[in-house]
């Protein structure tokens, strides 16, 4: 299954729920890296309330109650850089407006420096207010300071002599001389289901992250994200799709129009090798959303890694 072989699989820490501590990071770090994954993921939670005031996007708009046991996402993938050596180290989503930005830079630079070159930085912009709220961030106006944030990370990987005077932020000139292990960069992905998200990543970023959905929507809307990327006169190839999908695991056979949403490990890997088929440059599962120990959790993630890979 030469096409397979070519889409890169990841999977998700457990930075969630009862195994978010130091020992299930290792593990399930290492495991997979000695499984032959490409690439470890983590999550961004800030609050669990019992009831959000915004419904989930996602399983029925119900919080997974894992939430309420969360770890920091970018400490988390530290730890793991530590304990592996090839992987690549991806947020999905972080939300990367809960700081200012120059702090952003240098969180992010740091963890690239540390693991020689590994990140690959998953923006988000949340779905729970109550989060922004908490942090003192307004909710509306998102995108505007999503795209200054960008221009600060820009500036500031650049090096030399940096500042920034935008309408939210201000930077007074600075040198930078330490930059990022990847250069100009770590790539910068973004989930996005707008025709604004899709043209902001079009325009200025390096690929897209979406949720796992049936696959002709997933890729009609890629295609608008390619027609972007003309439009601005890039590339589209220099691009790529990093596909989530948070396994909801049945015991018998889902109905094929509940598929990604739920199904049995061979109906998600069958959905991961259709991806591939379509041209899904990386998908990634995440275990965190079904109750499994953390046995079961490693011994899935084999048996999907099998799966996708065989034949």
């Amino acid at each position: 299954m030469s096409q397979s072989t070519r889409m890169r699989l990841g999977v998700a820490l457990p930075t969630f729920g009862p195994d978010a501590n130091p020992d299930g990071i290792i593990r399930a770090g290492r495991t997979a890296e000695d499984m032959g994954y490409d690439s470890l993921w983590t999550g961004d939670r800030l609050l669990a309330p019992a009831v959000p005031s915004a419904p989930y996007p996602g399983r029925g708009g119900v919080m997974p109650r894992t939430y309420e046991n969360h770890l920091d996402p970018l400490v988390a993938l530290t730890f793991a850089a530590a304990h592996t050596s090839r992987v690549r180290l991806g947020t999905s989503t972080l939300n990367g407006l809960w700081q200012p930005p120059i702090m952003l830079a240098r969180s992010l630079t740091t963890l690239d420096l540390v693991s020689r070159g590994r990140l690959d930085v998953g923006l988000g912009l949340g779905w729970m207010p109550e989060e922004y709220e908490a942090v003192d961030v307004p909710w509306k106006g998102r995108g505007a300071r999503l795209d200054e944030t960008l221009d600060v990370l820009e500036g500031y990987w650049a090096g030399g002599s940096f500042a920034h005077d935008g309408r939210l932020f201000t930077v007074p000139e600075t040198e930078v001389r330490l930059g990022p292990h990847q250069r100009p960069g770590p790539p910068v992905l973004l989930a996005a289901f707008t025709p604004r998200g899709f043209a902001r990543i079009g325009r200025r970023l390096d690929g897209w992250l979406p949720g796992a959905m049936p696959l002709t929507h997933l890729m009609d809307m890629w295609g608008a994200i390619v027609r972007e990327a003309e439009k601005a006169e890039r590339d589209p190839a220099t691009l790529r799709i990093a596909l989530r999908v948070n396994l909801e695991l049945t015991d018998t056979e889902a109905e094929p129009e509940q598929v990604p949403q739920r199904g049995t490990l061979q109906q998600y890997v069958d959905y991961a090798r259709a991806a591939a088929e379509d041209g899904v440059h990386e998908l990634f599962v995440d275990f965190g959303q079904t109750p499994v120990t953390l046995d079961e959790r490693i011994d899935l993630a084999g048996r999907f890694l099998t799966g996708v890979r065989a034949g």
